[in-house]
């Protein structure tokens, strides 16, 4: 039985490791070897990033959340408290929302906290 060289993988395998690189500098872009490192590292970081991201959201919605809070003389974690004392179940995604978008309705929200809290 003839042997059949496993050449056709190897340079298939190579091009998908490549084509992953590329944008990469210098050698990671060009040269296999050094690509496949580079991607490895690269998606690695990529997962960590998605994980990441949900933080850093997270983050904004509560900086934009206490912002209006305070031009409505309250702080965040009062805000919170009271909206969980008066059920209001709302995340701080859509909180932040409101407060952008429809500072009258939030000033409803607020309002009902404060009700709340005193």
């Amino acid at each position: 039985m003839a042997r059949i060289k496993g050449g056709l993988n190897a340079k298939k395998k190579h091009n998908r490791v490549l084509k992953l690189a590329k944008g990469f500098r210098g050698a990671r872009s060009k040269q296999y070897r050094t690509a496949k490192q580079a991607v490895m590292r690269a998606l690695t970081a990529s997962f960590a990033g998605r994980r990441q991201k949900k933080r850093d959201f997270r983050k904004l919605w509560i900086v934009r959340i206490n912002a209006a809070a305070r031009m409505n003389d309250i702080s965040y974690s009062k805000l919170m408290y009271g909206l969980k004392l008066a059920n209001i179940d709302i995340n701080r995604k859509m909180l932040s929302e409101i407060a952008i978008a429809d500072p009258e309705g939030f000033k409803n929200l607020v309002d009902a906290a404060k009700a709340k809290l005193a």
